[in-house]
């Protein structure tokens, strides 16, 4: 009987342990998320010309803007952030780069419809689309494509 009884105080313990583990998993995560979002919603521009959700864009200042249609948590899009950041850097004065989490604000996937994530959508100084493409995009073949749209 003892036994029996030993046995049900294990199987409370363990369920008991995996509510609490749960729970802390789980309210980790949505403070992660908070903080990403009140970093992503800050609409800032950084040092490497990197612009974050502006609903204001300045078309006219650079020679082209790209556009990155994706999400904070899309693991292609998590791949084309240093992407993003070396262009903004390497090329401050010509390009001006934009980011825009579509999951978190759906409005701007509408805006440039877009069906898939990542998207990245490229406007000239007169607010025209030069081209796009969809999916992962390298650097240098942003670069190369750009020189052959005679923009760099």
């Amino acid at each position: 009987m003892q036994m029996l009884d030993w046995r049900k105080d294990m199987k409370k313990l363990t369920i008991i342990l995996f509510l609490l583990i749960s729970s802390t998993l789980f309210c980790t995560q949505n403070r992660g998320e908070q903080t990403t979002a009140i970093k992503t919603e800050q609409n800032t521009k950084s040092e490497e010309n990197l612009i974050i959700n502006s609903e204001n864009l300045d078309f006219s200042q650079h020679k082209v803007t790209f556009i990155e249609l994706g999400a904070d948590k899309c693991i292609p899009c998590k791949a084309m952030q240093p992407v993003m950041h070396e262009i903004a850097k390497e090329y401050k004065c010509t390009i001006q780069v934009v980011f825009y989490d579509v999951w978190k604000t759906p409005k701007y996937a509408k805006d440039y419809g877009i069906q898939m994530i990542p998207t990245q959508v490229f406007i000239d100084k007169n607010g025209d689309e030069v081209f796009r493409h969809v999916g992962f995009y390298a650097k240098d073949d942003i670069i190369k494509r750009l020189k052959e749209k005679g923009i760099l």
